[in-house]
């Protein structure tokens, strides 16, 4: 008997069985909050719903998931948190925030504190279809409750590097007419997770229309530097709403970088004031341009939320579309194989182009672009490279760069051309450290045919942090960790979050499935990976990990709901790294999927809403059939 059908008949046997007695409704107006027989009762953790007549000790819905558990509903999983079993009522008008900072991390305060004022008002369920909330009448008590937020932050830098202390300590208390709210962190960043894990502690009390917090003690710090996402732009434009909705969710999740891979062989979305031909030549339409100033707003946006924005110029591949202006200006072929077919040939995925190792005009340009983007991204602290799925034939059959190679001794066979891709590659970090005014940027890799024992020596670690996208089981994590190489992990076979899709070129199913599902996500430990591959977790060299949406099946239609809530699982694998599976985390992650649709993004549902006011019954092995709690 499969689940889905043992699942049917637990829930027709609680539907005969555990019917409330019937009462008289008439049909609910428009706005009308019909009344309910139910309430929840805590019990071993769990939240277990009852028939609320004759019953004491019961709590509403939200108020049993708030103080329910050890760590209530926290997302990502605090290290150490106490959470009371009582809350407090107040309303969303009555708090003070009162912060002892410094300079600009006193304005980055005031806008974080005006996103938490917000996330607040969204609780209310009348909040987004336009009704004003917050209507009462409320008792005396819940009027003169005040909820007092008291910053301290120790440190004036407001640039998120790798070096960050993102730590913060946070406690809640009650008193007769104030909630107090302590919180210390080193930095900015540290504070606003404070703000966003206080957040989690509040919910809207569902009869008093009122806000409800908690009491606890949170002293909280992340596993890994780097918690990142990967969204492509260029093989389908996504809106600057669309990103700035993924930022939003992001810092729900203190995920804290957005990697842009802003361009690709398909287009050049990126608008340069010294060079407008890559956009002019590259984009998808006029419309579909990243200006520098909505560039520059997305960083601001960014930086509040407690995300850096690391740019992608992935070069000497995946590069084409944007590129094709050259020759008009008498730079001849900047790039080469430029939409050649059959693409099959000359690249992974259509259509094809690779820069011109040929031309010296084309490390011209591509310094330019570099000058432009440390200006944009100012301050610059880590840079993509990209550098990946070199294509050896469509180099070697074109003619200018055949007879570079020979006219210069190089051979042409493949390791020559590999030689002169590490060439190529060591003349891209010069460019980035002469566009970044001689400052030490360090840049990032992904893993190919570049970082392989042959060729990494021409790679130095101390310049360079490099990208596994391959499989978990690839022995070349062990060669990298050894020979002292930082790295992020984004193995596909759990971190591709575009897996699982029908393919877009041909039949069948694209080249990454299966689909990777929540748990799949979850359970992938960068630390139990290295371990497996070494013997050793090279705890200071593992910089955390990245979830990559490739976006040739994802537009702004469906961004959101490919990347949520599985980035939350991703999110508090890199937080909290957790000893435990995924199965320890399902309650919460089930919540905690419902609080991102309450903030306006549209996240892919994961079970029945039934599941969510029944905890723990919705699961594979033999249920127990019964009314109320296992």
């Amino acid at each position: 008997m499969s689940g889905r059908v043992r699942m049917l008949m637990v829930m027709a046997y609680i539907a005969v069985v555990c019917l409330p007695t019937s009462h008289t409704l008439t049909a609910p107006e428009d706005g009308f909050r019909m009344p309910s027989p139910w309430a929840w009762r805590c019990v071993s953790g769990r939240c277990v719903k009852e028939d609320a007549a004759g019953q004491v000790r019961l709590t509403t819905f939200n108020m049993c998931k708030l103080t329910c558990g050890t760590e209530g509903m926290l997302w990502p999983r605090p290290v150490n948190a106490v959470i009371g079993d009582q809350v407090t009522l107040f309303l969303p008008w009555k708090m003070t925030l009162q912060p002892i900072c410094q300079g600009e991390v006193c304005n980055l305060l005031h806008e974080a504190y005006d996103i938490f004022t917000d996330t607040l008002q969204r609780y209310h369920p009348h909040y987004a279809n336009g009704r004003a909330p917050w209507t009462g009448p409320w008792d005396a008590a819940t009027e003169l409750q005040v909820l007092q937020i008291d910053v301290t932050v120790v440190e004036n830098d407001t640039a998120l590097t790798l070096d960050t202390d993102e730590s913060y300590d946070l406690t809640v208390t009650t008193g007769t007419d104030v909630i107090s709210v302590l919180i210390i962190a080193p930095t900015y960043f540290g504070a606003r997770h404070a703000l966003e894990t206080l957040s989690q502690l509040v919910e809207y009390h569902e009869t008093a229309d009122a806000l409800m917090v908690v009491p606890a003690t949170v002293s909280d710090v992340p596993a890994f530097p780097y918690r990142g996402l990967l969204v492509d732009t260029s093989r389908n434009f996504v809106s600057v709403a669309a990103l700035e909705r993924t930022l939003d969710a992001m810092a729900a999740n203190k995920l804290n970088t957005l990697h842009w891979h802003i361009t690709d062989s398909h287009s050049f979305p990126l608008f340069l004031d010294s060079l407008p031909n890559m956009a002019y030549y590259g984009a998808y339409s006029g419309s579909q341009v990243y200006t520098p100033a909505q560039v520059r707003n997305l960083i601001k946006y960014a930086q509040v939320r407690g995300v850096r924005l690391l740019p992608e110029l992935d070069a000497p591949a995946h590069v084409g579309n944007g590129w094709q202006w050259g020759e008009k200006e008498g730079l001849g072929q900047l790039a080469v194989c430029v939409n050649q077919e059959p693409w099959e040939s000359y690249c992974m995925e259509p259509p094809c182009g690779q820069l011109n190792l040929a031309n010296p005009n084309m490390y011209d340009v591509l310094g330019q672009i570099y000058k432009e983007l440390v200006q944009l991204f100012s301050p610059l602290e880590l840079f993509h490279f990209g550098g990946d799925e070199i294509n050896f034939n469509c180099w070697n059959t074109t003619e200018e760069i055949f007879k570079f190679m020979v006219d210069n001794g190089y051979g042409t066979n493949e390791s020559a051309y590999y030689s002169q891709w590490a060439v190529f590659q060591e003349r891209a970090r010069e460019l980035l450290h002469e566009a970044a005014g001689g400052r030490k940027v360090p840049g990032v890799l992904w893993t190919s045919h570049l970082t392989e024992p042959e060729y990494l020596e021409s790679l130095n670690p101390s310049q360079y942090i490099i990208q596994i996208w391959t499989t978990k089981n690839d022995s070349s994590i062990y060669k990298l960790l050894s020979r002292g190489y930082r790295v992020i992990f984004s193995n596909y076979d759990a971190w591709y979050l575009d897996c699982g899709m029908g393919a877009w070129v041909g039949e069948g199913n694209n080249w990454c499935s299966p689909y990777k599902g929540w748990q799949t996500v979850y359970d992938n430990s960068p630390h139990d990976i290295a371990f497996a591959e070494t013997g050793s977790p090279y705890t200071d060299q593992i910089l955390g990990g990245e979830a990559a949406l490739w976006t040739e099946q994802v537009d702004d239609a469906t961004v959101d709901s490919k990347l949520w809530p599985r980035g939350a699982a991703l999110a508090e694998r890199l937080w909290t790294n957790p000893v435990t599976t995924w199965k320890a985390a399902e309650i919460r992650f089930i919540n905690h999927r419902q609080r991102l649709v309450k903030r306006g993004v549209q996240a892919e549902r994961i079970q029945p809403q039934w599941c969510h006011q029944n905890e723990g019954l919705c699961y594979l092995s033999e249920p127990i059939l019964g009314c109320g709690a296992v």
